[in-house]
């Protein structure tokens, strides 16, 4: 895969210890992380997603992936017409490269990990229930492009479902993404499970806090948005919600 192995989502965190304390009191575990960021830098995980945390600005959530040998795959990603943004490849510091999708998400290629995956008991899972993509708003007329570009990239693209709404969802061996042509404001790290109404009065019950406002289309299938401290936002749904 000319990305490489998917490593995490990474975001920002004016406060890493408090969105720490947060993703851990969810169920979510606590990375070892070495010393390749001269910021602070933390990692969360729930076995399927690794949630980075950044005291650093970024252009919004990015997707990461560890792409060794990353002078090569700049060569495989020229090929696919396909240019950084932004490349720093020297021995002072840890290579990375920034991408963007035609949709406009970020992408960052890192030479090498940054943590360590922590041991997880099988079946291991946060109250968030089951992660089953990372989405972000897009119109319909941007799906073709979407398509050609994450199939090129090694990702299954499946046809796009008009119910519940319109939606279109590739897919990779550790990862899959999704655009939502719905009102939405940022990208989403989505959650399913058969509970999930349940959960969600929980959360609420425990002083979690949630989006006051949620696009229609989610509100139509009881979803509601968990907002992490660092201001990610979490949209937890029932499981089969998304299938229409």
């Amino acid at each position: 895969m000319p990305l490489g192995r998917f490593l995490e989502v990474s975001v920002v965190a004016a406060d890493v210890a408090a969105s720490l304390a947060f993703y851990e009191a969810l169920g979510f575990v606590q990375a070892p992380v070495g010393e390749a960021w001269p910021h602070a830098y933390g990692v969360v995980t729930d076995g399927r997603v690794s949630i980075g945390l950044h005291a650093l600005e970024l252009d919004g959530p990015l997707l990461t992936w560890t792409a060794p040998a990353l002078r090569g795959r700049l060569d495989a990603l020229a090929a696919l017409g396909i240019e950084p943004l932004q490349a720093r490849l020297d021995d002072a510091a840890l290579n990375h490269v920034l991408l963007r999708s035609p949709s406009g998400q970020g992408l960052q290629l890192l030479e090498a990990r940054t943590f360590s995956p922590p041991a997880l008991l099988p079946g291991h899972a946060s109250r968030l229930g089951y992660f089953e993509e990372f989405a972000w708003p897009a119109s319909t007329t941007a799906f073709a492009e979407a398509q050609s570009f994450w199939e090129a990239l090694g990702f299954v693209a499946f046809e796009a479902m008009s119910s519940p709404f319109d939606r279109i969802v590739a897919s990779s061996r550790d990862l899959n993404i999704a655009l939502y042509d719905i009102d939405m404001r940022s990208p989403v790290l989505v959650f399913s499970a058969p509970d999930m109404p349940a959960r969600i009065t929980e959360l609420r019950d425990r002083g979690h806090r949630f989006a006051s406002r949620v696009p229609r289309a989610l509100a139509a299938i009881g979803a509601a948005v968990l907002e992490a401290p660092e201001g990610t936002a979490l949209l937890l749904v029932e499981e089969g919600a998304l299938e229409g």
